[in-house]
């Protein structure tokens, strides 16, 4: 864990004090409360404002309340919140269909993070869990999600050709070698790993879109080899891109893309 930055640490606990009482608070209650140094309060009280972290409060000089963007960074992760129930739901629907291992994933960095999992009942299983982390480039939801990026964005998180972590001896371990994977994913609009992240396993994913028509996630099916083969890929990429269509319109996605 890296070291933590003394400023930021006193902004937020600036702003976790708001939780507390009427919602309003003014510079020398900061002050008293994290004996802080008074020019310190002031300084990261001005910053916060100018940020609209937080505004004046009306009618009461001196106190200030939380502002806008405090209300915004909340909503968005009401929205996470919303698409890791909304994808449970969905994927326990695709994994009763196909019986087979069933997650929803997002973006984070040059990571995933798998936010619901449903299992298949098979004995032979990939086994895994919500909430675990895995290099992006080396699953089908995560290839799904890079493609996705503008061209910009991609290039902050893939520059240059360099090396990439390998989880498999089948895992791809260059950017320009995913960069030409990616570019047929978004032909296709699917995204299939072979054994790059667990040598036993196959996985194909398809894009979860937002409201406004962003990929915001992606579902994806994944498949023990012994029960892989060309036929039943095909079978399963419908199935995740049906699924992956039904939890984007219940993101109010109606069509079209962004």
């Amino acid at each position: 864990m890296g070291r933590l930055v003394p400023a930021v640490t006193r902004a937020l606990d600036i702003l976790e004090l708001f939780l507390e009482g009427d919602g309003s608070m003014s510079a020398p209650e900061i002050t008293r409360r994290l004996g802080l140094p008074r020019t310190t309060v002031h300084e990261l009280v001005t910053t916060l404002a100018a940020r609209n972290y937080l505004v004046p409060q009306p009618g009461q000089a001196g106190r200030y309340r939380l502002g806008v963007r405090t209300y915004q960074l909340g909503s968005r992760y009401a929205e996470q919140l919303d698409l890791a129930a909304e994808g449970q739901q969905v994927a326990r629907s695709v994994a009763e269909t196909c019986d087979e291992t069933v997650h929803v994933a997002v973006l984070e960095g040059t990571d995933v993070i798998y936010i619901a999992k449903v299992d298949s009942t098979h004995a032979v299983r990939m086994v895994s869990a919500a909430g675990r982390r895995l290099p992006a480039h080396c699953t089908s939801v995560g290839k799904m999600l890079l493609a996705s990026l503008p061209p910009d964005d991609l290039d902050e998180r893939l520059p240059g050709d360099g090396p990439l972590p390998a989880m498999t001896e089948h895992s791809i371990t260059t950017a320009g070698e995913l960069r030409q994977q990616l570019d047929a994913v978004r032909e296709r609009g699917v995204a299939v790993e072979r054994r790059e992240s667990n040598p036993d396993v196959s996985c194909v994913a398809a894009p979860v879109r937002d409201s406004v028509g962003r990929v915001v996630a992606a579902l994806s099916i994944s498949v023990p080899m012994i029960r892989w083969n060309e036929e039943r890929r095909a079978e399963l990429e419908e199935l995740a891109v049906k699924g992956a269509a039904e939890l984007s319109e219940r993101l109010g996605h109606r069509g079209g893309a962004r």
